[in-house]
C-alpha cells in the first residue's frame, strides 16, 4: 500500500511517517509512505490514498481539485498528535473501501 501524508509543511507528517512504518513492519503490512507540504503537491498517480492532516482540513476542497478521484481522508486532531497508527491504518482502509 502506498500512502502519502499531506500537511502544511511536511515536518509533522515526516514524524507520523516514521511511527507508521514501525507500526506496519510489526504488523506485516507491505507499506510504502512519504510526506509533504500541501504546497508541494502535485502528482498522487503513484499513492492508493492520500491522508491530510487535521491542520490542514480547511483545504481539504483545494487538495480535491489538484489529486481528482484519489482516496482522500483527513486524520483525527488527536490520531494524529498522538501518532495512533492502529487508527490510522483504520482509516486508510475504510477510505480505500469506500472508493
Amino acid at each position: 500500500m502506498k500512502v502519502l501524508l499531506v500537511c502544511a509543511g511536511g515536518m509533522s507528517t515526516s514524524v507520523l511517517m516514521k511511527k507508521m512504518e514501525k507500526y506496519a513492519d510489526s504488523k506485516g503490512i507491505d507499506l510504502e509512505v512519504a510526506a509533504l507540504g500541501v504546497g508541494q503537491l502535485r502528482d498522487v498517480s503513484a499513492y492508493d490514498v492520500v491522508l491530510l492532516g487535521p491542520q490542514i482540513s480547511y483545504q481539504k476542497d483545494a487538495v480535491r481539485k489538484k489529486i481528482g478521484d484519489k482516496p482522500m481522508a483527513v486524520i483525527e486532531m488527536q490520531d494524529y498528535g498522538l501518532g495512533n497508527c492502529e487508527h490510522i491504518f483504520a482509516l486508510i482502509d475504510s477510505t480505500l473501501a469506500g472508493r
